[in-house]
């Protein structure tokens, strides 16, 4: 498939964002609401702001893949039968419940914890359903796997609790120890899932042939033109156009990226209580998610590919 840039950094912003909200969230149940003293208020109160920011800026990433981005809305019409619509619906939701959460702990209300828990059911279906998105697809085999929605799920609370673990250093340094371990364990997990992965789909078997394809029943089929000068949607749409050995380094660059190299970081940084390292963690987190992201777009291998294999 080819990738767009657009879902790529709406999935990695709104990733990052819901990932943090829930380190926030999960800092709130774990401490009680007696531990929240007016310096804890202003912290969950930024995080929240910085969460915000990151899903509006998803947001605005997602309308650049539209063709009419002013009938946007339309697309939840559909709430009952696409994945898409209801991500549709679950992230301006998420956001309005993230927006509510951060002006409760800035106005230092006593309902927080029941906002904060409204609002991570409305995350943790804002995950689902951005995963379930291309775990439906039957005919790509390589989302179709509950693997998918788990990976979104791990990579994106990996990502929110470095970019956790960073506001902490900055403003409240006490919280960085917990918030290190919970990143590191799930990086851990993300990687453990994101192999798994991976090790599934190179053991898929595409179930259409060249032969099935275009309805020739011959053992020895080669394409030596697409038929025509110019490429069409279908090239455009549903192939990437890289070779194979780009998809390969893609897929190394992410794996170093996105798991050894910001645990790395982020063991220097928290030894030394420098909030640069802690940085460079989620920066270069962040630019290894965005190469996985365009991976999992790439390596999908849409059966209409058996039919197009040249290019003229």
């Amino acid at each position: 498939m080819h990738p767009p840039f657009s879902a790529i950094f709406l999935t990695t912003l709104i990733g990052a964002g819901q990932g943090l909200f829930l380190v926030l969230f999960g800092t709130e149940l774990w401490f009680g609401p007696l531990a929240l003293t007016p310096q804890a208020h202003q912290f969950l109160g930024l995080g929240s702001a910085v969460s915000l920011l990151l899903t509006a800026g998803g947001l605005v990433a997602s309308l650049f893949h539209l063709g009419q981005p002013q009938r946007a809305w339309r697309g939840m019409a559909m709430w009952r039968t696409s994945w898409l619509a209801r991500e549709g619906i679950a992230l301006p939701a998420f956001m309005a419940g993230v927006f509510a959460y951060g002006v409760a702990h800035w106005l230092g209300a006593d309902a927080t914890r029941w906002i904060g828990a409204v609002t991570a059911l409305l995350c943790l279906t804002l995950f689902v359903c951005t995963g379930m998105i291309y775990a439906c697809i039957r005919f790509l085999q390589e989302w179709a796997s509950p693997l998918t929605p788990v990976n979104y799920l791990l990579l994106g609370c990996a990502s929110g609790a470095t970019l956790a673990t960073l506001l902490a250093a900055l403003g409240a340094p006490g919280l960085v120890p917990a918030y290190a371990q919970v990143t590191i364990l799930l990086t851990l997990l993300g990687l453990v899932t994101r192999s798994a992965s991976l090790v599934r789909n190179a053991r898929l078997k595409p179930k259409s042939t060249l032969q099935s394809a275009i309805g020739i029943k011959h053992p020895r089929i080669v394409q030596k033109a697409q038929g025509f000068m110019g490429g069409s949607f279908n090239t455009r749409e549903f192939f990437h156009g890289r070779s194979a050995q780009m998809l390969r380094s893609i897929k190394w660059v992410f794996l170093i990226l996105v798991f050894p190299v910001p645990l790395l970081f982020l063991a220097l940084g928290v030894s030394a209580s420098s909030p640069a390292l802690i940085f460079a963690a989620f920066a270069l987190q962040y630019i290894g998610l965005l190469a996985e992201r365009w991976f999992f777009f790439a390596q999908a291998n849409h059966p209409q590919n058996l039919y197009y294999q040249t290019i003229s």
